[in-house]
Formats: structure tokens, sequence, C-alpha cells
């Protein structure tokens, strides 16, 4: 399961300083992710209104930033921050985004799989022929 960095969240809530340093993300993320509608709860303010994360919000942070590491759009993560806010009754749904956002993660690893076998192709070619000594062979661009 995902886990904010280690260190209790005090009861009145981090700023919004320290909740960019513990989830990795910069303080205009922070703010991007809550105007754009991906958090789950209203982020708590001080009476100065100043934003105050708490564990839950934190949390959440991170889903949205793993979801957004693996490729899922903007939008598709507001659709499952919607899906989770109105709360039960609608887990087929999630369910459904889920399954296909893992299959487009699939597909991407597979396609990035088959590139790192041709990295890895290139690699044994120069180490090989730097072994033997005809590394001046390999082909180049602007040779006659």
């Amino acid at each position: 399961m995902l886990e904010v960095k280690p260190n209790a969240i005090p009861a009145a809530g981090l700023s919004i300083g320290e909740a960019a340093r513990r989830t990795g993300v910069s303080v205009h993320t922070l703010r991007y992710y809550e105007r754009a509608g991906l958090v789950v709860t209203t982020v708590d303010r001080t009476a100065g209104g100043r934003r105050r994360y708490r564990k839950l919000d934190l949390d959440w942070i991170l889903v949205c930033t793993r979801l957004r590491a693996t490729g899922m759009p903007i939008k598709l993560i507001r659709r499952y921050a919607e899906l989770v806010r109105a709360g039960q009754g609608n887990e087929e749904e999630r369910l459904e985004l889920m399954e296909a956002h893992r299959a487009d993660v699939t597909a991407k690893i597979a396609e990035l799989q088959d590139c790192l076998k041709l990295i890895d192709h290139k690699i044994d070619v120069y180490r090989g022929r730097l072994a033997a000594g005809d590394a001046d062979q390999l082909w180049a661009p602007n040779a006659g």
C-alpha cells in the first residue's frame, strides 16, 4: 500500500510546504491538484486561510502522483476522484476505470520491454566489438 514518508502527522495537520516535502511533489502541484478537482476531501484551512493537510489528504496525493506516473490522464484521475468522493455504489465503475488503465500500463510496459531488448542487443554488440578490437567496424552515418 502507498505510504506517506514517515513521521507522525500532527492533529492540526501539515502546512502545504511540509505536505509537499512529505509527498515529494511541489507546492504548486498540491494547489493544482486541489483546483483540478483531483483531491477527494476538502483540504482543511486554518483561521488565517492556510491549507492544512491530513494523512488522508497526503495518501490520496500519493495515489494521484502514482496514477500520473503511469500515464493516467488528469481527466481520468478527476473522474476517479469524483467516484471516490461520491462514496458507495459506484465500485463497478471504479473497477472498470482501474482495469482499463491497468491494460494501458501493461501495454506500455510490454512496449518498453521490447525497447529494452533492442538496447540490450546494442550493448552486447558494442561490448563484443570492443572486446574483439574491431569497434571501428561498427556502422557510422558518415562512413563512406
